[in-house]
């Protein structure tokens, strides 16, 4: 592959970097810090989408920013995995910027400043993540967005937030210090290097099977951004914050990220031949399969719809992590197109919960009985959102989940494919229910509702900067499906460098 120098990766860090200053300095004048804000977004994904044809051409482009030790470097590697990721981060972040706007007005939030310039640097510790050359870059950022992001779940303040929020830290910022920090200086003494490589680097490095189980394990343990089980507890607790908060975790930076650094070390540190040879990916995939049915199964207990729509995500992201374990061409096929698509159904059913608060003041499902009459729009893009969760065509969902299928299929995992059909009907069963209610069920009146809302029918849609960004969102989950040439173009690379061609 041809390699090219380019500053454009290190850019596309730092314009967010840049906004998160200027909009710290523009705190008393809301308009211009929301200008430096949607600026920053969209000078972003122009600047992701303009190393597209490169990467797509089959080149790499690399930029050194700082050498730090011998063989240590901060640096930057766009290939076409990391641009998967960040296409998807950038964009939705243009999109989450006009939502949180009209969120955080509509409800008067304090600290507005704070939570624009903590989403900022989030978004370019994301971008940071997705173009890193090595494990060294790859650590640096992943903790920078946990640190970030840690204002943003605590940003109510309440003693639900705060305690929600130091269950955060706690878990990601513990877990990643006790296990994942040691995997990679294991990783640079035995292999000589910290860079990725689409083979892998520990390929002919003569270490024992016995010290790569451990190194495997202290990886996985270590990215709990990833919500496996029993390692997910936190993102539940940090549905304190606010919605448009939540749907940076769980649609664009945090378990994203999780889940993708889970992708960098299964293919670019371990490499597909090495871990079918020592079997530790079975495993791996085991564990991801429980936590897919186990994840669903608590999902239909809870009433409050943050919660459950958090438990989808801990279910729906481990069909990323099961996708790459099952190490088949197929199979990681599916789980680079469930980051895509996971993205944009998620954050569609995000954006409308966030809605639905705005409007009505209802965070209940049980709350929510005939509040598509009276939101039908908003309704009707969480139908949408829902269908592709649960994979129905024409929606982007189906896409992933039918080359999952087929990777499992190809693994010989018929076992896999039972626990995929389980959790399909599993996602119906939690999602349908709130449509059906949402549609054709009598609007319940609220006793403790002293303007009687829902009599006088005064509930109505979202605030229009809510509104059409939920809307966009559902549209694009709809459009995956018709139209995915880039991501598929994108994704058979990645599995051709990653199987050598197989």
């Amino acid at each position: 592959m041809e390699t090219l120098t380019s500053p454009l990766p290190l850019y596309a860090v730092l314009v967010s970097l840049l906004a998160a200053v200027l909009i710290g300095f523009s705190g008393q004048k809301p308009n211009l810090r929301e200008f430096w804000t949607i600026a920053a977004a969209v000078i972003k994904f122009g600047l992701v989408a303009a190393m597209l044809p490169a990467v797509l051409q089959g080149r790499i482009i690399e930029f050194t920013v700082l050498p730090v030790l011998p063989g240590l470097e901060l640096k930057f590697k766009v290939d076409a995995l990391g641009l998967v990721f960040g296409l998807v981060a950038s964009f939705l972040w243009i999109i989450t910027s006009f939502y949180s706007i009209g969120y955080v007005r509509s409800l008067q939030e304090k600290a507005q400043t704070r939570y624009f310039a903590c989403f900022a640097i989030a978004l370019a510790a994301t971008m940071g993540v997705a173009f890193s050359a090595n494990l060294f870059t790859t650590f640096v950022f992943y903790e920078i967005i946990t640190l970030c992001t840690f204002p943003l779940v605590a940003h109510k303040g309440t003693a639900e937030a705060l305690s929600g929020a130091r269950r955060y830290i706690v878990y990601l910022l513990g877990t990643s210090l006790a296990f994942q920090l040691p995997a990679i200086f294991l990783t640079y003494h035995l292999a000589g290097t910290l860079d990725f490589a689409h083979q892998g680097i520990f390929q002919g490095a003569g270490v024992s099977a016995g010290l790569l189980g451990l190194i495997f394990f202290l990886f996985m343990a270590g990215i709990t951004k990833a919500a496996i089980m029993p390692f997910h507890s936190w993102l539940p607790a940090a549905m304190v914050a606010p919605t448009p908060v939540s749907a940076l975790l769980h649609a664009v930076a945090v378990v994203k990220t999780g889940v993708f650094v889970v992708i960098k070390v299964v293919l670019h540190v371990f490499g597909v031949d090495l871990l079918a040879d020592l079997g530790f990916a079975v495993i791996l995939a085991y564990v991801a399969a429980f936590t897919i049915v186990a994840a669903s199964v608590i999902a239909l207990t809870q009433d409050n719809l943050k919660a459950r729509l958090a438990y989808s995500t801990i279910s729906q992201l481990s069909y990323v992590i099961l996708g790459v374990a099952l190490l088949t061409p197929m199979a990681i096929a599916g789980s680079i197109l469930q980051i895509v698509v996971h993205a944009f159904g998620k954050i569609t059913l995000f954006f409308t919960a966030g809605a639905i608060y705005v409007a009505a003041h209802k965070t209940n499902i049980s709350e929510l009985n005939g509040i598509g009459r009276q939101m039908p729009f908003t309704m009707a893009a969480f139908t949408v959102g829902a269908l592709s969760m649960i994979g129905i065509p024409p929606l982007g969902g189906f896409l992933s989940k039918w080359y999952l299928g087929l990777g499992a299929v190809e693994a010989g995992q018929l076992p896999v494919l039972l626990v995929l059909m389980t959790s399909t009907v599993l996602n119906a069963c939690y999602f349908l229910p709130i449509v059906y209610a949402a549609f054709f069920k009598e609007p319940t009146p609220d006793p403790q509702d002293s303007h009687h809302q829902e009599e006088a029918g005064q509930i109505r849609e979202a605030p229009v900067m809510m509104l059409w960004p939920l809307l966009l969102t559902a549209f694009g989950a709809i459009g995956l499906f018709f139209v995915p040439a880039v991501f598929l173009d994108l994704t058979r690379m990645i599995v051709q460098a990653a199987t050598g061609g197989s």
